[in-house]
């Protein structure tokens, strides 16, 4: 069974940068379609950056340019470097996963598509 655990979340100034991790524990990380999402208390969960089994990725519009998600297959994790953090960033963070193949635009945007998830990293940014 596949097994997702966050970490490295934590609270930052406004301008500040962040990387979370994503363990992936139970199957073959070269064949898994990932992604991360988000939830704000109050707001609906969004998708933050997505990467598909092909290699291609694909990022939410308020994150563009500012984070990216590369992967140490060695290690089995993925991870999202996250640069110049808002406020509006602040949220739980999510790691999501499917065994089939998920393309990374469509998986973005249709976080119910992907069956497996991990606890959630706390992200706080203050001003």
């Amino acid at each position: 069974e596949v097994q997702l655990v966050e970490s490295g979340g934590g609270s930052v100034q406004s301008g500040g940068s962040l990387r979370l991790s994503c363990d992936v524990f139970g199957y073959a990380f070269s064949t898994i379609s990932l992604g991360w999402f988000r939830q704000a208390p109050g707001k609906e969960r969004e998708g933050v950056a997505t990467i598909d089994n092909r290699g291609d990725t694909d990022y939410g519009d308020s994150v563009k340019g500012r984070f990216t998600v590369p992967k140490d297959p060695a290690k089995n994790t993925l991870f999202l470097t996250m640069n110049r953090l808002t406020p509006e960033d602040t949220a739980m963070y999510y790691c999501a996963a499917n065994k089939d193949y998920i393309r990374s635009s469509w998986g973005l945007r249709h976080p119910t598509f992907y069956a497996y998830w991990g606890q959630g990293t706390q992200v706080t940014v203050s001003s």
